[in-house]
């Protein structure tokens, strides 16, 4: 993948990856398919692999994105559901035309058609979230801790106490701000004979 292009966010839930294709919502935003080409390179990373997207393709798929996230935040905070978020979501998920098929390990793969469209993808995509937003996978929604990020996750840990949507981003940025705080606080002290 061109190294232009920040780096995929990739999780164990379809759904709150496909999210993560914005990062830093409250910060700096950071926009992980900003072009067509990238929405193709993300579905096959992720198991949905399309031959083609168009500009108006990657539009809908960001409208999902962004229902996706609305609906989840809602949950996640004992809000609504947005009504415009359902309905987008609704809609893309009756929209995909894709087979859930069973493999020989025992897991669930999503098929689509040899003529697979984003649409198709989007389908799978809206239908995951449903399942998540539903209430009917073991887990729950939550927010990202960080203040510039606030992306929506689903904690699947066993106290259900997660707080950050990746540790390896999130929370080691959250970790070393914290570090760094102690340490010139810790200085500070130093220097002036506070203890």
């Amino acid at each position: 993948m061109p190294a232009e292009f920040p780096d995929f966010r990739l999780g164990s839930v379809l759904a709150t990856s496909f999210t993560a294709t914005l990062t830093e919502r409250r910060g700096k935003a950071v926009e992980r398919i900003p072009t067509p080409q990238r929405l193709v390179d993300w579905l096959a990373v992720n198991g949905l692999a399309v031959e083609s997207c168009t500009t108006a393709q990657l539009e809908l798929a960001r409208e999902l994105r962004e229902s996706i996230h609305a609906a989840a935040t809602a949950t996640a905070t004992r809000d609504a559901l947005p009504a415009s978020a359902v309905r987008i979501i609704n809609e893309c998920s009756i929209q995909g035309r894709a087979a859930a098929i069973l493999t020989p390990e025992g897991d669930r793969r999503w098929r689509l058609g040899s003529a697979s469209r984003v649409e198709d993808a989007l389908g799978v995509i809206a239908a995951d979230a449903i399942s998540i937003i539903a209430g009917e996978r073991d887990g729950k929604m939550a927010l990202c801790a960080s203040p510039t990020c606030r992306a929506a996750f689903f904690d699947t840990s066993q106290s259900r106490t997660r707080k950050w949507c990746d540790m390896n981003t999130c929370g080691n940025r959250q970790k070393k701000a914290r570090f760094n705080a102690n340490q010139r606080k810790n200085g500070t002290a130093e220097r002036t004979g506070v203890t």
